[in-house]
């Protein structure tokens, strides 16, 4: 039980060996040495005995080269076997984990490096001559992970070679507590730069703990399929940790690989975004389509689909409203039958739907959600170096999601429309306000709206509205091979609309709920149609 400042215990803190990575894995060796924790594509497994060893010795050659407890270490990988050793390397000298998009470049990457405070970096070695042209912040030296890197402004080592002998770790200053800072998780902001997600280890236990998804066990088997630096691909490494027990590590979701290694790995629990789901479905029927491990799927969000999947394929699906900075507030019964639904409130957690005022409307009525928690640091600790964030986000004593839903008189939630103007495209969230500051980097745009219409794959596809430069015309190909250059390949506009002005308000502010409302019109040019396809760069392994 952990002992709160002022003398009293505080049940709802569990102690540092159910939540914070270094003792976790500690007591998880010493508990269940041979138990398996992770099984990856070729076949390799590392028990809770070798994940250990295997953290502390980068732990140790980390901590050689200056890492110490409290430090941010940035790390820039997709996942895999380094992404979790760094990930549970870095929590085990006490630093905090600072994973970054592998899609980041340009003025985006600048701005993170700036923020994170972070004087290390480790990052696939194709990514690492991005750095040579940016503003490196206070970064002194880089580790390369798949070998020698080519163009490096700072000083650079190959991660591989990293070692250390558990002897040399120094002892903590402190014990690591579950309300200490565990990462820094960049969430797209809408009206402003990424900000950086405050995650005590309290919170990230809490995004998915046995209290929040009781139906995951122990001896469930989560499928790894989403990045590092996504709290879908991170949380679920950390939580299965928590539980003790394990995941399976798919590099990316590939949609003829999936039930072969769901097969393979006797995969029990998986988490689909929406994209994922329907890929599954558009595979044609097949004598194996229940012959599998999996028993419960997250879908998310949840479409007409659900039914579908749990008839053909036997598998219980559930669906949760999430964001970075909250914990699961929203989650559903297995299969709810409620069109449309995120679920009921969990248990721990107050929610309210509120107008512009923060005044609750009406059941039935549409109100942005706000949230809070009954356990101490069970949400995020606000937003890194920027104070007036916060400050908006956690006014009035409750954290403003920014989504609008309503509620019916079951107590189910509906998700209606984001407040703001994030776009979400297959899994991944994007600031329409970056989006716009790289299109009107491009010399012949004057003005640009970005924003999402709905796409043949469910969530969003990236539209912008655009308006030239007086005497100027502008070729959508020839800005689209700009903003590749330019832009995270998820970022990349599907569709280019040129107007000669932008629809506004008296007060000059572009009204966005125009253009979306009418989506892809007939003067629309569309990138896809025409050809140009764009796709995360493949790193060599």
């Amino acid at each position: 039980m952990n002992t709160v400042s002022d003398g009293h215990q505080d049940t709802r803190v569990p102690p540092r060996e159910d939540c914070v990575v270094r003792y976790l894995i500690d007591r998880w060796a010493a508990e269940t040495p041979d138990t398996v924790y992770a099984i990856f594509e070729n076949g390799d497994t590392w028990t809770y005995k070798e994940l250990r060893d295997k953290v502390l010795s980068v732990a140790a050659g980390l901590a050689q080269r200056g890492v110490s407890q409290g430090d941010h270490v940035a790390v820039w990988l997709f996942g895999g076997r380094e992404g979790i050793l760094t990930f549970f390397a870095i929590n085990y000298l006490g630093a905090v984990f600072v994973p970054f998009n592998t899609a980041y470049k340009g003025s985006l990457l600048e701005h993170v490096l700036r923020n994170s405070d972070a004087e290390l970096l480790i990052a696939h070695k194709d990514l690492i001559p991005r750095l040579a042209d940016a503003d490196t912040a206070k970064l002194a030296a880089v580790m390369a992970v798949g070998g020698e890197a080519q163009g490096s402004p700072l000083p650079c080592e190959v991660f591989e070679k990293l070692e250390g002998q558990k002897g040399d770790l120094p002892a903590l200053e402190r014990p690591i507590e579950p309300w200490d800072n565990q990462s820094i998780i960049y969430t797209s902001g809408t009206t402003g730069p990424s900000k950086g997600v405050l995650s005590s280890y309290l919170h990230l236990f809490t995004n998915a703990g046995p209290e929040t998804w009781h139906f995951v066990t122990a001896d469930d088997r989560f499928l790894i399929n989403m990045p590092l630096f996504h709290i879908g691909g991170m949380g679920i490494i950390s939580v299965m940790l928590a539980r003790g027990g394990s995941i399976a590590v798919m590099e990316t979701f590939d949609t003829e690989r999936f039930w072969p290694f769901v097969r393979e790995t006797k995969t029990s629990a998986a988490f689909l975004l929406g994209v994922m789901a329907t890929f599954l479905l558009k595979q044609p029927p097949s004598p194996q389509d229940q012959d599998h491990s999996l028993r419960l799927a997250f879908m998310v969000p949840m479409t007409e689909t659900a039914g579908e999947l749990h008839t053909r394929f036997g598998i219980d699906i559930y669906t949760i409203f999430n964001m970075t900075e909250i914990s699961s507030p929203i989650v559903s019964d297995p299969n709810p039958t409620s069109r449309g639904t995120c679920g009921k409130k969990r248990d721990g957690v107050d929610v309210r739907l509120v107008d512009e005022n923060d005044c609750e409307v009406a059941l039935g009525e549409i109100g942005e959600m706000l949230v809070r928690t009954d356990r101490p640091w069970g949400m995020n600790s606000g937003y890194y170096k920027n104070p007036e964030a916060t400050a908006e986000a956690w006014r009035n004593g409750w954290f403003h999601t920014g989504d609008c839903f309503r509620k019916d008189e079951e107590g189910y939630f509906y998700f209606v429309d984001r407040r703001k103007d994030a776009i979400r495209r297959r899994g991944e969230n994007i600031s329409s306000f970056e989006v716009e500051a790289e299109v009107v980097a491009y010399p012949a745009v004057r003005e640009a709206a970005a924003y999402g219409v709905p796409s043949d794959l469910s969530e969003d596809d990236v539209m912008i509205c655009i308006a030239p430069v007086d005497g100027h015309s502008i070729d959508p190909e020839d800005l689209t091979r700009f903003l590749i250059e330019r832009m995270a390949y998820f970022m990349v506009p599907r569709y280019i609309r040129i107007m000669d002005e932008l629809p506004k308000t008296p007060s000059a502010k572009v009204l966005k709920h125009i253009l979306r409302g009418e989506a892809v019109t007939s003067d629309t040019w569309d990138r896809e149609a025409a050809g140009i396809k764009v796709k995360r760069e493949a790193l060599s392994s």
